[in-house]
């Protein structure tokens, strides 16, 4: 039977990310204050397998599909997308024959001036995988990276060696929006939508490989856009604007979820119902932060950054949508739920969340 258990961090967490591809389910990844720390989880531990050093805070990770566990082959790989505090973004990587290794790209001129408040991997399956990441920030702009420009051979990319200079600097799509982007998705099944919600209640999905996206408009882009009618409600008058979280169901492209403020909605894009969301409920009052879905039974979560009942996660079963959840206390006031993420693994459902400087890591309920 798995039971709580905990990693403790040399700095404050402020980013956890947990692998969703079957040969990396066990891998999670932490972003602290100058590093990215890539832990394996057993059932009732877990062990440091690699750590990057950044050197300045990270705001946003994204594992790629190229990445293997330790645990599952002797020739694994770990490659993770990172962007940091300086508006910088990373790629990280690690073999089994090659050690960490951070090569870095769109700072400057060329990248974000404004935080990177999500990144995703979006290149779908197959051969392209790894080789597109997108980047959401409160400079309004979306960005698609493309990381093997120039026709780079994209099966040989880890032998670009040790020299950055050996290594062409990715190249982006840019997409400007009217409103500062919360978060990015990206879904297995498709190569080119992405999932996008900015902080005043609008859900986009964009088509990045559409003609219209070269105008750099989101509106030639967007091939449907709905509104969180809460987070309308919520922002009328307000100066202060929402963060908002979304996510696509990862064994089911047609659904996707959201928190805006103190509710959550879910949509079906198979049954638009004129863009209103098929079931919507109260969340945390004190206004929601992330929403993840549990990639291996009919789950999903909300976690709150206000500190006001500590560090607390709900879980609630997309069987019951208006069942009241079931509520996780972690650890009493002043901690807060900085972040946190299902794990991949199969089994019992396993939640990973980061309070302070550690993880903390427990199951959601019995095996069915």
């Amino acid at each position: 039977m798995d039971h709580d258990f905990s990693f403790s961090s040399d700095s404050e967490i402020y980013v956890l990310v947990a692998s969703h591809t079957e040969d990396a389910s066990d891998l999670v990844a932490i972003g602290g204050d100058h590093t990215v720390q890539i832990l394996q989880m057993g059932s009732s531990s877990c062990k440091p397998v690699a750590l990057f050093h950044i050197g300045t805070r990270v705001t946003a990770i994204s594992f790629s599909p190229r990445s293997i566990s330790p645990s599952s082959s002797e020739d694994w790989v770990l490659e993770l997308a990172v962007a940091s505090a300086d508006f910088g973004l990373h790629l990280l990587t690690k073999t089994a024959s090659q050690e960490e290794y951070v090569f870095h790209f769109g700072g400057g001129l060329s990248g974000h001036h404004g935080k990177v408040n999500d990144i995703t991997f979006c290149g779908g399956t197959g051969p392209e995988s790894s080789r597109y990441v997108a980047t959401v920030s409160d400079d309004k702009m979306l960005m698609v990276w493309d990381l093997t420009p120039q026709d780079t051979d994209i099966d040989g990319r880890t032998d670009f060696g040790a020299h950055e200079n050996e290594r062409p600097q990715p190249t982006a799509y840019v997409m400007a929006y009217p409103h500062p982007l919360t978060s990015i998705d990206a879904h297995p099944s498709t190569a080119k939508e992405l999932l996008v919600s900015d902080c005043r209640g609008t859900i986009y999905i964009a088509d990045w490989r559409s003609e219209g996206a070269s105008e750099e408009s989101w509106r030639s882009s967007s091939i449907l856009e709905l509104t969180d009618p809460h987070a309308l409600e919520a922002s009328v008058g307000l100066s202060l604007s929402l963060s908002g979280s979304v996510a696509w169901r990862r064994d089911s492209p047609e659904i996707i979820g959201s928190v805006y403020g103190s509710k959550f909605s879910l949509w079906d894009l198979s049954n638009l119902l004129g863009g209103k969301p098929f079931a919507s409920s109260n969340s945390f009052s004190q206004g929601g932060h992330k929403f993840r879905w549990c990639p291996t039974s009919p789950y999903f979560a909300i976690s709150t950054q206000s500190p006001l009942k500590g560090a607390v996660v709900h879980v609630h079963s997309t069987n019951y949508v208006y069942a009241q959840p079931t509520v996780f206390n972690i650890s009493a006031r002043p901690h807060f739920v900085r972040d946190f993420d299902f794990l991949g693994t199969r089994g019992i459902p396993r939640l990973a969340v980061a309070v302070g400087r550690s993880v903390v890591i427990f199951p959601i309920g019995v095996e069915s």
